[in-house]
Parts: C-alpha cells; sequence; structure tokens
C-alpha cells in the first residue's frame, strides 16, 4: 500500500474522468469483492437473530434463499456504482443507482427487504475505493473515509432514499428513539466500519484467530455499540438494550479467545430468535467493513 498520508491528497475532481480499461477491470474486481462479502456476511453462523444458512434467525419472511436472489439481482449495481465513483460522479447519480438496485433487490426478493442497508453502505464504499484509484491514491481504510466525506459528505449528511423511506420504517425508528441509523453512519464516513469492525477483525487476526472467528468478534462489536434501527424497530428501546447487553457481555468474555464462545453466541441467537430481534443494520456493516479490509488488500496486491 502506499501509505495513510495520501488521503490527504483526496480532492473533489474537477471534472469527470476517462474510464480506462485498466479502471474498468478494478470496478469489475471491486464488485465481485461487495458480492463475497455479503456472501461471507450471510453464511457466517452462530449470527444472533439473523438469517444464515443454517437457519432464518428471527424471519419468517426470508431465507438464505432469499438472500441469494438479491445477492444475484445487486451483482452489476456495485460494478455501475464503482464506474460512477471513479468518474468522480456527484452523489445525485450514486443515488439513482441505489434506487435502482433497490427496485431490482425487491423485484428478485417478492419486496423483501434484505440488502437495503448494504445497497447504500457497500456502494458508497465501492465509489469512494474506484474514486482513490482513478486519483492514484493508494486505498486505506483512511483514504476512504476521507474520500467519502470530502467527496460526497455534504450530500450524505441530507441523504434520504425516496424508496427507502416509502418501504422501511427506518426513518420512522430514528426519528421516535432518537438514534441515528444508516443516514447518521453515512453522514460520518461509517464510522462503526472504520471505528468498530476494522479494529475488531484486526484484533482478533492479529491474536492468530481465524478469519470466521474475527468477523463473530466484529459483529459482536458492533451489536454492542449500533444504535441499529432494525432492532429497535422490532423490540424497541429494551430489544435495543438486551442486544447491547448480550453483546458487550460476549466481548468481555473474551468473545472468540473464550473457550465456550461457540455455545454463549448459540445461546445469544436463540435468545434473540425468541424476542424476534435482527440486529440487520450490524451484518450489513460487518459486510461492509469485510469489504474495505479486501479491498485494500486487492490495492495492495496490485502495486
Amino acid at each position: 500500500m502506499h501509505g495513510l498520508s495520501r488521503s490527504s491528497q483526496v480532492r473533489a475532481s474537477p471534472a469527470p474522468l476517462t474510464v480506462t480499461a485498466q479502471g474498468n477491470r478494478f470496478c469489475r474486481q471491486l464488485a465481485r469483492l461487495a458480492v463475497r462479502s455479503l456472501y461471507q456476511e450471510l453464511t457466517l453462523y452462530p449470527k444472533p437473530g439473523l438469517v444464515s444458512l443454517v437457519d432464518n434467525g428471527s424471519h419468517a419472511d426470508m431465507n438464505a434463499g432469499t438472500f441469494m436472489r438479491s445477492l444475484f439481482a445487486l451483482r452489476h449495481y456495485f460494478y455501475q456504482i464503482a464506474r460512477a465513483g471513479l468518474r468522480g460522479a456527484p452523489f445525485a447519480q450514486l443515488q439513482q443507482l441505489g434506487m435502482q438496485a433497490e427496485a431490482r433487490m425487491l423485484a428478485a426478493t417478492g419486496g423483501i427487504n434484505t440488502h437495503r442497508g448494504a445497497i447504500f453502505a457497500l456502494g458508497m464504499l465501492c465509489a469512494a475505493s474506484a474514486y482513490c484509484r482513478g486519483q492514484h491514491i493508494g486505498l486505506s481504510p483512511a483514504a476512504l473515509r476521507a474520500t467519502l466525506l470530502i467527496q460526497w459528505g455534504d450530500a450524505l449528511s441530507h441523504h434520504t432514499s425516496p424508496v427507502a423511506a416509502q418501504h422501511s420504517h427506518g426513518l420512522q425508528v430514528a426519528s421516535k428513539h432518537a438514534v441515528g441509523g444508516a443516514r447518521e453512519e453515512g453522514a460520518l464516513g461509517f464510522p462503526s466500519v472504520f471505528e468498530i469492525a476494522l479494529p475488531r477483525l484486526d484484533a482478533t487476526l492479529a491474536q492468530g484467530r481465524s478469519e470466521h472467528e474475527a468477523r463473530i468478534d466484529a459483529l459482536f462489536a458492533l451489536m454492542a455499540q449500533l444504535s441499529d434501527t432494525n432492532v429497535y424497530h422490532r423490540g424497541g428501546a429494551a430489544g435495543a438494550q438486551l442486544v447491547r447487553q448480550r453483546s458487550a457481555a460476549f466481548l468481555a468474555a473474551g468473545g472468540t479467545a473464550h473457550a465456550g464462545w461457540l455455545a454463549e453466541a448459540q445461546d445469544c441467537h436463540r435468545a434473540f430468535v425468541q424476542r424476534r430481534l435482527s440486529p440487520g443494520g450490524a451484518a450489513d456493516l460487518l459486510a461492509a467493513a469485510c469489504l474495505v479490509r479486501q479491498a485494500c488488500m486487492l490495492d495492495e496486491i496490485a502495486s
């Protein structure tokens, strides 16, 4: 990688950039990584309250097959938004691509919201990664976050998706419980990705544990700290408190470093399912963190 200092070179481009064959190839690689990251989140288990290949978690209306149909419908979106980011497209164009992707997702799933949060988070990260590549800025977490804030920060702070507002309760829940939700995450450059999930992934891997264990720890770290509108919608303030308490207790016991972590995570899963709690926001941000980490590794290999 080219070092964190290059993140200071991030500036809004004065004019659209030309998409070269090399740029196209990079965008396709990014799109594959985005889909792979969502698949890695789907296949993770135990994952309290969430859909996996093992069971449907707290959901009666979706299963792993629903998520796979959604992934298939989104594969071109990540390439398209990466190309737009490479050109330095304004946020309005990125938002339009996201709205089209939401429509394709809903068509593929019969109206079920599987990946709305991921469309926003991973889409913006694909755009930021491609923008960095187009500007010859080495990919790093610091550079990506700086790009999000400098290139699209003003628009992100005012972001409201008309499709999301029409089909989800996120905005109403955020207002009722005074929590930020996805809009605030985006406006601040996804702090939960860069300040919570990525450090936890790195810490677990540095201790010699597996990628699977690192993702489990990162998910619990997100659940312990995130104001997840998905949880508030299903369980109210009491449900949100339970999620935070159980997740914090799991980490305080050592996370996946504890010999009994698997049984504890499975017990947490059963407790969330019993109360129909589903921390989908944490799942989306875990996938986003996986994308950031893999995109930066891709850039390191290429350089």
